[in-house]
């Protein structure tokens, strides 16, 4: 592997770009009165020359940990960058941690200085967040800031001039990455500049990516899969970057930008899937995409409507996504690769490739990646992309890291003869009914594929049998309180329920499907800023309800 010498961190990307095409359109971010904002890289770069400079200024010791917390935006990747270009290590949050977490990633990061970016107190955690901001942190207010009373971005680069950047040594601590946390509280993932790179350099050995491609980011940047998939292929290769106002406008931000790659994460795929159905139902469909000429068509138009016609390639990871939904998208043209990787290895791991996909899998180690499955099942992996360690917890970073220099994931899986790989659950998931069986509950979930069930959580541990609930999509939902048909729907489940049951082992068999009330959110805590279930606080949740669920002895169990 071979990352270009000129490119061999994000900021020296950044400066490359600026020099090579100084004014092309790097980032659009498109504002709540309907303003759309341009920044070519030539601004790009002299923004975050005078933001170092700014910086400097402060005298901060060397290296300090400088936080990011905001939703996406054009200035949050900027702010990343002049971070780095001061010399400095970023340490991003999310924006819908609440207020007690956020207050320990500051504290436990010995952050310095905060950029506070994108928030409003709508599908964030800001309202939580405001009051455990300590008092005396030193706050720089970005576009679209909730505070008005701090030292704001764009009056700070009117007034200081322009630094010299400092390129890093790519060995050098770049960022701490904390977990989205789905137990426990979160970790300090330390990545080195050359780490971060990695995902890129491999990328380029797998699929060809050039400058005339167009992301448009809205997963939290907090999380390694949008800085990996997004920020640091947009630098690396220097295509155009879109920016989502809000959820509102997304369908209008998503036509904006007419991506040409495409990340999203399963709950989302799954969102969209629904959506299509709810508009045209899957009988139709099976109708329509029958007829030669028609079948065409209709796929072009439904790639259209979701902004995806101009994809080449769409990629999906961070967690399982049935092969039914994939081969889905697949069948109305639409390049869907699954990908695997974790925080701790800046998302380099494994990916299917341009037509040798295989559904159900997560494909083959990338270029320089090493895996195995050790004795208990469990994938253990060693990439170009894994991490320094864990902040201040070396005990962990033992304890996670084999002897040999192996990340032990805590997935399971399996690898064929042609070296892909399939994971079939998680270490910890795994549950014991009281009968002393062991259950995993990923493959299971994955085989319920009911087009109005949004998301699925497999749970029933030390009970007779596991039981399944169920999150309705919101279409779903609309349409039962006004009125449809419930006894149909749930006809329906149950039928589900058995096709799955058909594929079990007796210990396994699904005793019923619970349709559950409440959404699970990353508000309630019930889902990780990446959308995956939180299994844990979802079975606590439920679980005083378990043997009212089983003394019902029905095949659906409503719980509204």
């Amino acid at each position: 592997m071979a990352v270009d010498p000129r490119k061999q961190t994000s900021l020296h990307c950044l400066y490359y770009w600026a020099e090579q095409a100084p004014d092309r359109v790097y980032l659009t971010q498109p504002y709540a009165d309907g303003r759309v904002e341009d920044i070519t890289w030539k601004q790009a770069a002299d923004q975050v020359s005078r933001m170092a400079a700014h910086l400097n200024s402060l005298q901060l010791p060397e290296s300090s940990n400088i936080g990011i917390l905001g939703k996406n935006s054009a200035h949050w990747i900027l702010a990343d960058l002049a971070i780095w270009a001061a010399g400095h290590v970023s340490v991003p949050l999310y924006p819908t941690l609440n207020g007690d977490t956020a207050v320990y990633v500051l504290e436990h990061s010995e952050t310095r200085l905060l950029f506070l970016g994108k928030l409003d107190g709508t599908a964030d955690g800001w309202n939580d967040i405001k009051g455990h901001i300590p008092e005396d942190l030193p706050i720089i207010s970005l576009p679209m800031s909730p505070r008005d009373d701090t030292p704001k971005w764009l009056e700070i680069i009117k007034s200081q001039e322009p630094a010299e950047p400092k390129l890093p040594d790519p060995d050098k601590l770049a960022t701490i990455v904390y977990t989205s946390g789905s137990t426990g509280r979160p970790k300090g993932v330390m990545h080195s500049f050359r780490t971060m790179i990695s995902v890129a350099d491999g990328l380029q050995q797998l699929f060809p990516v050039s400058s005339d491609e167009r992301m448009l980011s809205y997963l939290p940047l907090a999380h390694v899969a949008e800085r990996a998939a997004v920020e640091t292929q947009s630098l690396y290769y220097g295509f155009h970057l879109y920016f989502a106002n809000s959820l509102d406008t997304f369908q209008e931000d998503l036509q904006r930008a007419r991506p040409t790659l495409f990340f999203s994460v399963p709950r989302l795929w799954m969102k969209f899937y629904l959506g299509v159905n709810a508009k045209l139902p899957p009988k139709k469909q099976k109708l329509l995409f029958s007829l030669p000429v028609v079948s065409s068509l209709v796929k072009k138009k439904v790639l259209r409507q979701l902004g995806l016609d101009h994809c080449r390639a769409a990629l999906t990871g961070a967690a399982p996504l049935s092969a039914e939904i994939v081969n889905w998208y697949r069948n109305l043209g639409l390049e869907l690769l699954e990908v695997y990787g974790m925080s701790e290895n800046f998302g380099y791991s494994h990916a299917n490739r341009p037509g040798q996909a295989r559904a159900g899998s997560v494909g083959m180690a990338n270029p320089g990646v090493e895996h195995r499955i050790a004795e208990n099942g469990e994938v253990e992996v060693k990439s170009p992309g894994q991490m320094l360690g864990y902040y201040k917890n070396e005990e962990k970073t033992k304890e996670d890291l084999t002897e040999d220099g192996f990340l032990r994931t805590g997935d399971m899986g399996e690898i064929d003869r042609d070296g892909t790989l399939r994971i079939t659950g998680r270490v910890k998931d795994i549950f014991k009914t009281s009968k002393g069986k062991y259950v995993v509950p990923v493959p299971i979930e994955n085989r319920f594929n009911h087009p109005k069930a949004e998301v699925v959580c497999v749970a029933g541990a030390n009970q007779p049998q596991p039981c399944l609930m169920v999150l309705l999509s919101e279409e779903a939902r609309d349409e039962l309180e006004t009125g449809a048909d419930r006894g149909a729907l749930e006809q329906e489940l149950a039928e589900e329920l058995d096709a799955v049951n058909a594929e079990c082992e007796a210990h396994e068999k699904v005793a019923f499907v619970v349709v559950v009330r409440e959404p699970w959110t990353m508000e309630n805590g019930m889902l990780t800023p990446t959308m995956k279930i939180k299994r844990n606080v979802i079975e606590d949740y439920y679980n005083r309800k378990m043997d009212e669920w089983f003394s019902q002895k029905r095949k659906v169990v409503w719980e509204f």
